[in-house]
């Protein structure tokens, strides 16, 4: 039987990020997905325009409701957008024994910000608590700790424990935002640190690479992988999804990866 993730997030109506960025990694990955939205916005690859979260009521049925009547082996957590909504959220995972992928979404790609700061201290006490791992950028992980953004490894590895010390089992640093010819992850445990490395790749067709990446990691999860055999088949997968990103055009900022970069025989 196929095994089945769930994705509560945002939608993008680009398609690029968001529930649709997820849902379709999912599947890319041989994965059934479920989904609750938080958030509708208006968005394309230049701008989000508007956005209107969804009511709690309707986020808590929608997780009732996947809850159930699906076995969800595995939870990915995106965008969340308010204070009440990550309490919500928090309550429908309450006493369920299932890997969460927590992916902090804050700031879209075009700069606008996604979560308020007086959220910030709900996302840590509520949610950090239950994160298999926790997957932030480098301002994700600055504006969590309310500190500066890390400019080495060495920084960055503090960071991650410092986040550990917050509630999450793990920590992936993500080194998208870092400068330099090659972008370098760091997955932190309790007892080890594995550095993920690949060259920097020159494009700006990079919208929902942190979905993308957070999504895949939950996959393998939902199907029985390690955690650090899950990030490594995510790292490789979104790598070949942002190399192929340029295939695709679409729209006339940032496009997404090609999250079928292995499935569409003209991709």
């Amino acid at each position: 039987m196929v095994s089945i993730a769930l994705t509560i997030a945002g939608s993008d109506s680009g398609g690029g990020a968001g529930i649709q960025a997820d849902l379709k990694a999912f599947s890319a990955l041989g994965i059934y997905g479920a989904s609750v939205i938080t958030a509708l916005t208006a968005q394309n690859t230049r701008t989000v325009i508007m956005v209107e979260p969804a009511s709690v009521d309707m986020i808590a049925a929608q997780m009732a409701a996947v809850f159930d009547d699906l076995d969800v082996r595995a939870v990915k957590l995106g965008m969340l957008g308010a204070r009440d909504v990550i309490a919500t959220v928090a309550q429908g995972l309450e006493g369920r024994d299932l890997p969460v992928v927590l992916d902090p979404v804050m700031v879209a790609k075009s700069g606008d910000r996604l979560l308020p700061a007086d959220a910030l201290d709900a996302l840590r006490s509520l949610l950090l608590p239950r994160a298999t791992v926790l997957t932030p950028n480098l301002p994700e992980a600055s504006d969590l700790l309310g500190c500066a953004v890390a400019q080495s490894e060495a920084e960055m590895i503090r960071q991650a424990h410092a986040l550990r010390a917050m509630g999450a089992q793990a920590v992936l640093m993500k080194g998208g935002h870092a400068a330099g010819a090659e972008c370098v992850d760091l997955l932190v445990t309790a007892t080890d640190t594995m550095r993920l490395v690949a060259p920097r790749i020159d494009t700006r067709n990079t919208h929902g690479t942190g979905c993308t990446l957070s999504a895949a990691i939950a996959a393998a999860l939902a199907q029985g992988m390690t955690l650090s055999a899950a990030v490594v088949r995510a790292h490789g997968y979104l790598q070949g999804a942002i190399a192929a990103a340029d295939r695709l055009a679409v729209g006339s900022g940032h496009g997404p990866v090609h999250h079928f970069h292995k499935v569409w025989s003209n991709g």
